[in-house]
């Protein structure tokens, strides 16, 4: 062989242990993470962190709730907490009809509801705000109901309109405040009885829906004007509430400290929420989860007069930067779920000259977004791909495609799964690992697959080429493997509804993303090649002695 040849073949060999090295698994410049996910044992805690507060009843023009939408999904946000209130739905007793704009009362949460499920959301509706015919006396919209049935029967309306459309429900807002329980002393126990009333109507027409505690005002005082939330949380469980709720919503506002700021019985802070956590568990209910009906920072200008700053004040850069530092603090509380910010966009009623809640916003008005919005759309990022370990049917990397509904069951991981008949209905589930595995729920049926938007090697296929995974039998509440010894990195997994038989239905529990050990033995033979055929380049240009 010429030493022109054996130039070319080392420099060649050079190339390919170089590429072995640099693309495979190797220990050094290309290792494989071992991060694994956070276990999330409780229920409705595998979610999408990201919501916020809207105001969708208050605008008219429907391209505004649109763009409103719009702009929420672009960054990263699952849910949508909204008002449906009482006194709009029902302004006289039995009728659900506008006369000033002769249109059913309605009209405007069905196209609310309908909005949210175009744009891939997900609704938290709050119950309350009864209508002057439903109040014991006086003006004030947040005056307790005269009658409890009454109450259950405006929720039990509501749930069965749009079951299985919507299934998170609140009852009522901040009763630890004399002015959210229409002047009145607040009073633990009374609101036990309306959340009572309203959980047993609500589940009596649909057993699926979860419901949400009243979240409590963060406050010190102790009055008849407002009590603390920490002592009105023991009183509710004092009068039985434990068996109530789902889901216990809290408020977890930073007012003018950081979020790393600790907890403390005396300090109003976001680490509070620790504090109203441990009320929980002393009362034997730490296997509920806790979601955030408001949180964040006000940013108010530095002229703003202090005596309105009610919540403190910080500027937009530490706004932006104190939310993020907050929401990933809280993803490593294996008991937190929904964070929902307040607030996402208003309609223009809520004055910036003298009124500093103003100030929390996301988005302006007019549709400018704020630095804020920019910072919890770049966080969103690190919630679209499942990392290995076991993830629920509501994690943030799984995202849904026509109907599927979401059924209660003991007998599931986290007490839940989802289901669907509707052919052609996805679920998409985004993971970076080596393999990944479909827990099926109980009865389920056949549902075709896709791996990276193709079919997947291994599975069987029908005559069309379709491959397809079988979920029923035995096989529920054990995972299928659906593909292993994948290339490391990010994968996306589709299971698509077939066209059923009557009866059958599709029903998903969880997904398991696996993490094989890695075989570095390719990109260590391309190092030594490029080794070897560094030096026999190097030996080409050694002149012999003559």
């Amino acid at each position: 062989m010429g030493r022109r040849t054996l130039r070319v073949a080392c420099f060649l060999g050079l190339l390919v242990g170089l590429g072995l090295t640099w693309w495979l698994p190797n220990p050094v410049l290309n290792p494989v993470p071992t991060t694994q996910a956070l276990a999330r044992p409780l229920p409705f805690t595998d979610v999408n962190p990201l919501g916020a507060n809207f105001f969708l009843d208050r605008e008219v023009e429907t391209w505004k709730k649109q763009e409103t939408l719009r702009m929420a999904r672009a960054a990263g946000l699952g849910w949508v907490k909204q008002m449906f209130p009482w006194d709009q739905i029902e302004p006289q007793k039995g009728l659900f009809w506008d006369d000033r704009i002769r249109r059913s009362t309605w009209d405007k949460f069905d196209e609310i509801v309908s909005l949210v499920e175009q744009y891939g959301l997900r609704l938290i509706v709050r119950l309350d705000q009864p209508p002057e015919w439903a109040r014991s006396r006086g003006e004030n919209a947040r005056y307790p109901v005269r009658d409890l049935n009454e109450f259950g029967d405006y929720v039990a309306r509501v749930v069965a309109r749009y079951r299985g459309r919507i299934q998170y429900y609140q009852i009522w807002n901040e009763p630890n405040l004399a002015r959210e329980w229409g002047g009145r002393p607040p009073d633990p126990a009374a609101y036990t009885e309306l959340l009572k009333v309203a959980y047993q109507r609500a589940k009596a027409v649909d057993p699926n829906v979860v419901i949400l505690s009243a979240p409590l005002a963060q406050t010190l005082e102790r009055s008849p004007q407002a009590i603390n939330e920490l002592d009105f949380l023991q009183g509710m469980y004092a009068a039985g509430a434990a068996a109530y709720f789902d889901i216990l919503m809290a408020n977890a506002y930073g007012f003018d400290r950081p979020p790393e700021d600790p907890p403390d019985p005396r300090v109003l802070n976001f680490q509070r929420l620790k504090l109203l956590r441990e009320v929980m568990v002393r009362n034997g209910d730490g296997a509920k989860p806790v979601w955030l009906n408001e949180f964040g920072w006000n940013a108010a200008p530095p002229t703003f007069p202090p005596f309105r700053l009610y919540w403190g004040r910080v500027t937009e850069e530490e706004q932006a930067a104190y939310t993020v530092r907050a929401i990933r603090m809280a993803r490593e509380w294996d008991w937190l779920g929904v964070i929902n910010l307040w607030y996402f966009r208003q309609v223009g009623d809520i004055s910036p000259l003298d009124n500093a809640e103003y100030y929390f916003r996301v988005v302006d008005p007019d549709f400018t977004p704020r630095p804020l919005y920019f910072a919890v759309q770049q966080l969103s990022e690190e919630f679209k791909f499942a990392l290995p370990g076991e993830h629920q049917e509501t994690s943030p990397a799984v995202q849904t495609e026509g109907r599927w509904n979401y059924v209660r069951a003991d007998e599931a991981s986290a007490r839940g799964y989802i289901e669907s008949s509707a052919p052609g209905a996805r679920l998409v589930f985004n993971f970076r690992g080596t393999g990944v595995q479909v827990i099926p729920g109980p009865g389920s049926g056949r549902v075709y697959v896709q791996l990276d938007g193709r079919a997947v090697s291994g599975l069987p296929a029908d005559p069309t080429g379709q491959t397809w995974l079988e979920l029923g039998g035995d096989t529920a509440g054990r995972p299928v493997t659906v593909a292993r010894n994948l290339t490391y990195g990010q994968h996306r997994l589709t299971l698509t509804v077939p066209q059923l038989r009557p009866g059958e239905t599709v029903r998903v529990d969880a997904f398991v993303v696996l993490l094989d050990e890695p075989d570095y033995r390719p990109a260590l033979l391309g190092a030594g090649l490029a080794a070897l055929s560094f030096v026999g380049f190097g030996l080409t240009f050694i002149r012999r002695r003559p």
